[in-house]
This record gives structure tokens, sequence and C-alpha cells, in this order.
């Protein structure tokens, strides 16, 4: 699988045989965009065209776009976990969100 991005907005490229197109989607929203070409060319204004009606789309509609990664995410975990995170925090003298952060940072290698 190849990526493109534009604006921030991260899409994933596959290639179909038989119809000898490009197909790609944005993968990190919620709302479903997606765009097609037959060359790297028409791929990439597609992508970009994409973007640009889906941000002129919110923007009638009075709407705030989707924006990529907002920082925020839900985590469900057993009670006893959170218990134990939460402890673990505690102990470390930081929040629960900055330690919880720091063993993602952690765990993902930035």
């Amino acid at each position: 699988m190849t990526m493109m991005s534009y604006k921030g907005y991260e899409a994933v490229i596959e290639f179909d045989d038989e119809a000898e197109l490009f197909h790609g989607e944005v993968i990190n929203l919620r709302d479903v965009i997606t765009f097609q070409g037959a060359s790297v060319a028409e791929l990439k204004d597609a992508l970009k065209d994409s973007i640009e009606d889906y941000l002129a789309f919110c923007k009638e509609r009075g709407e705030e776009p989707e924006k990529p990664f907002s920082g925020q995410f839900v985590v469900r975990a057993d009670p006893a976990l959170h218990k134990a995170v939460f402890s673990a925090a505690k102990r470390a003298g930081v929040s629960l969100n900055k330690w919880v952060t720091a063993t993602l940072e952690r765990a993902a290698v930035l």
C-alpha cells in the first residue's frame, strides 16, 4: 500500500489491475473521502480536489471540517487496569493524561 497526503489528510492508495486505475481513500477521518486517477498526476490532483471539495462542503454547511488527529481519543480499559494506571501516574507525580502520553510516546518510539 502506498500513502499520499494533502493538508494533513492522509490517504492510502491501491491499484486496480482490471480497471487500470488508482483508488485512494483518506484514512485519518471518520468522514469518507475517496478519489481515483489513471496516473500519479491524476491521482494527486484528485486527492487535492477531493479535500478542497470536502472543505468547501463543510464551509457551505457552516460546519468545522474534521481535522486529522485532534490529539484526543477515548481508551476503554478494564477497571483493574484503569486503577493500576491511575496509581502509576500518582506515584510518578503526574496527571493520568501526562502519564499515558509519556507511556505512549515511549511505546511509539517517536
